[in-house]
């Protein structure tokens, strides 16, 4: 991958929640890299730390009990863990934007939606409200809803159309890195499509890198170039969409797939992966997914394993793939 292309480029970070209760490692030497353009898909089960790793981009992880206690992270040149409070004010909004997993919570109930969004313009822009509201009425237009709307307050918008709004706000100052944190979870089908079909319209107008963290292998497949699996705070596989879901490698992977139901063969009863993920105040010294693992054997209880590159776009940490090599 040539440097100059890369947008986003974590190493070897890890977060941790210290706690009362222990220290939660929430993310453990993740490393992971967005191209300019490009759409990474960050997919894992809940707890896997995906949300932790986008916050951590943006440096809004809570500080206490969060400390970022390792690693790198480098958005368009810029060392965000470097960065003072001045500097990252600036770069949310017009370098990086996320749009957060419920648009119900996202935005202010005693705002109308218009003023939420000139806001953006304002506090980046330095620009008159007048000037602001009349872009953030555009901006509403470009995601489908009428400027005239833009004096409605969230209670007037269905689900759908507060997620629009949230991405009208995300999108305003054009960043060059948009991080979607579970769009279309409290969205019907229907929606979800309509909200995916927007947000890839809007990518490629505005020639953004996007993050989608998501569970869903189904949106993965439909939106993004290249797929991160992430368990208990690492990556555990990363490959561009054919490696991941012709190629699979990891066994948490073919586990993620053996979880779907498949409309053309409905008579195969589904495979869950058993068991839970381990405790994050508590990680086994070996790969965390041994003791859910089918092919595990005594030695992935003992050490961690390094990510190995099985092709150019194609890396996996598993011992077993180790041996193969």
């Amino acid at each position: 991958m040539n440097n100059h292309n890369i947008l986003l480029d974590i190493q070897n970070l890890s977060v941790e929640f210290r706690t009362d209760d222990g220290v939660v490692k929430a993310v453990n030497g993740m490393s992971l890299q967005i191209e300019r353009g490009k759409t990474l898909g960050l997919v894992g089960e809940t707890g896997a730390g995906k949300t932790t790793t986008a916050l951590s981009i943006l440096r809004l992880i809570p500080d206490p009990p969060g400390v970022i206690t390792d690693g790198s992270i480098t958005l368009d040149g810029e060392d965000i863990l470097a960065a003072g409070k001045h500097q990252l004010e600036k770069m949310r909004g017009s370098l990086v934007s996320m749009i957060f997993q419920d648009p119900m919570t996202s935005l202010d109930p005693v705002l109308p939606v218009g003023e939420q969004i000139a806001e953006v313009y304002i506090l980046h822009e330095r620009i008159s409200r007048q000037e602001a509201e009349k872009r953030a009425g555009e901006m509403l237009e470009l995601v489908g809803i009428p400027a005239s709307r833009g004096r409605d307050y969230p209670h007037q918008f269905s689900g759908g159309m507060k997620q629009r709004v949230v991405i009208a706000m995300a999108l305003a100052c054009n960043p060059k890195l948009l991080i979607a944190d579970e769009p279309t979870t409290a969205l019907d089908v229907t929606i979800q499509a309509q909200v995916l079909k927007l947000m890839k319209e809007l990518k490629s107008k505005y020639d953004m890198s996007m993050l989608m963290i998501t569970h869903d292998l189904g949106i993965v497949a439909e939106v993004c170039d290249e797929v991160s699996v992430m368990y208990a705070g690492r990556v555990v596989e990363h490959g561009t969409l054919e490696d991941i879901y012709e190629h699979t490698a990891h066994p948490y992977t073919e586990g993620l797939f053996h979880s779907i139901p498949n409309i053309d063969a409905r008579a195969r009863r589904l495979i869950p992966i058993p068991g839970l993920m381990p405790d994050p105040t508590d990680l086994p010294p070996g790969c965390p997914f041994a003791p859910r693992c089918s092919y595990a054997v005594e030695e992935c209880g003992k050490a961690l394993p390094a990510s190995i590159s099985l092709s150019d776009t194609h890396s996996v940490a598993c011992i077993l793939r180790q041996k193969e090599e």
